[in-house]
């Protein structure tokens, strides 16, 4: 082979190389934006680089690999369902008190799951490798919490807590923890149930009109944030 064909060939096999490499490159970037979903534009907002941020998610999935996570038994479902019930209930008397509930509720679910809660931002990173879609509600709820412990929330921003913090909470769950607890017989739920969710919907201490569960709306906006079904406390 002479000299010219050798350089040549070289320079094809490197060519080759190249382009696998970036083919890698891309199959790798788009798999990460499909796991994390609008996480993965955050990162790269705060880190100011693809590269760092497909590396930081990276790290997050191989820590992610090493929790012994585990699913709910049926009955520690039924148990946090009607925990999130009483949730509800008593934001109609106090919502302050019932965010603050919600939030350490929410904390105990992603610790029976088998996710470390010591530090937030661990917590959030955590979170995300599978349940991106609603770590944005996340992140709304503990941000209107904290203000809540300063008295700088108002009582409509503690119901827009509790709303994000049942998109998380169902996500975790499994399932809709306000239909788990409804009665699917054509019984109609407690007067205290069925007044506690017209109330925390309409933003009043009130009695509001009953409504059906399908005529709510969601508050999700985020694109790529999963719209988790309806219930009394979101609108």
């Amino acid at each position: 082979m002479s000299a010219t064909a050798t350089i040549i060939l070289i320079v094809v096999v490197l060519l080759l190389l190249v382009a696998i490499a970036i083919g890698v490159r891309i199959a790798r970037r788009r798999k990460l934006q499909q796991r994390f979903g609008p996480e993965y534009d955050r990162v790269v907002a705060d880190t100011g680089s693809r590269t760092d941020a497909e590396r930081e998610l990276l790290e997050r999935t191989k820590r992610h690999a090493q929790l012994e996570l585990k699913p709910l038994s049926p009955e520690s479902r039924s148990k946090y369902a009607a925990a999130w019930e009483e949730v509800q209930i008593r934001f109609v008397d106090n919502p302050k008190e019932a965010v603050g509930t919600a939030d350490e509720l929410v904390t105990r679910l992603i610790a029976e799951r088998g996710y470390p809660t010591g530090d937030y931002d661990e917590r959030l990173a955590n979170l995300s490798v599978e349940h991106a879609a609603t770590l944005e509600h996340y992140r709304a709820a503990h941000d209107i919490s904290r203000r809540s412990k300063n008295d700088e929330a108002e009582t409509e921003d503690l119901r827009q807590a509790l709303v994000h913090y049942r998109a998380l909470f169902a996500d975790l769950l499994g399932e809709d923890p306000v239909a788990h607890t409804r009665p699917t017989s054509p019984a109609a739920p407690t007067a205290a149930a069925s007044d506690a969710d017209d109330r925390v919907a309409e933003g009043t201490t009130a009695p509001a009109p009953r409504r059906p569960v399908d005529d709510t709306e969601d508050t999700a906006t985020e694109p790529g944030v999963t719209r988790s079904r309806p219930d009394a406390t979101s609108r």
